[in-house]
């Protein structure tokens, strides 16, 4: 197997994709083109590393939303038990529209999901009847968010 540019034979990305990560950090709407000047390369050499990156599931590029002003008037992240294999219950949860971000933990919970719903009384329907009704949940731990103190994603790459 040969190595595609930007990316090595063991999964990790080399220092010029780390490069124009970091470069997206900082700002998803910085053009190619001051990419390139960044990282020394052309604006079609980034596009296609970009291409390459987000194709191989390394990045995304998105609209980083603040839930309250689009009507989400709640947020929370619930902890949830389960009772043999957590896979399957992790993928249903995963296809829950207002789950946002899904992932198996080593610890205190199984699973650890976090939510966005309109109201108190969508996010009672989501945990009550339609997270605890998935095969496997045991139980579920709610913790409500009363206000944002930070959210980043520009932690860099290593």
């Amino acid at each position: 197997m040969t190595d595609r540019p930007g990316t090595r034979g063991n999964g990790l990305i080399d220092e010029v994709s780390k490069s124009i990560i970091e470069q997206l950090q900082q700002d998803g709407r910085r053009s190619y083109a001051a990419i390139g000047k960044a990282v020394g390369l052309s604006e079609a050499a980034v596009r296609q590393r970009v291409q390459r990156l987000t194709e191989a599931g390394v990045m995304q590029i998105v609209a980083v939303t603040d839930p309250l002003q689009l009507g989400f008037g709640r947020q929370a992240m619930v902890g949830i038990h389960v009772d043999g294999a957590v896979q399957p219950v992790a993928d249903a949860l995963a296809q829950v529209e207002e789950i946002i971000y899904v992932v198996m933990t080593a610890g205190g919970y199984d699973v650890l999901c976090e939510v966005v719903s309109t109201s108190d009384e969508e996010l009672l329907d989501l945990v009550a009847r339609r997270m605890r009704g998935i095969p496997g949940v045991r139980s579920t731990e709610t913790f409500m968010y009363l206000k944002l103190a930070k959210q980043t994603y520009s932690w860099g790459v290593r």
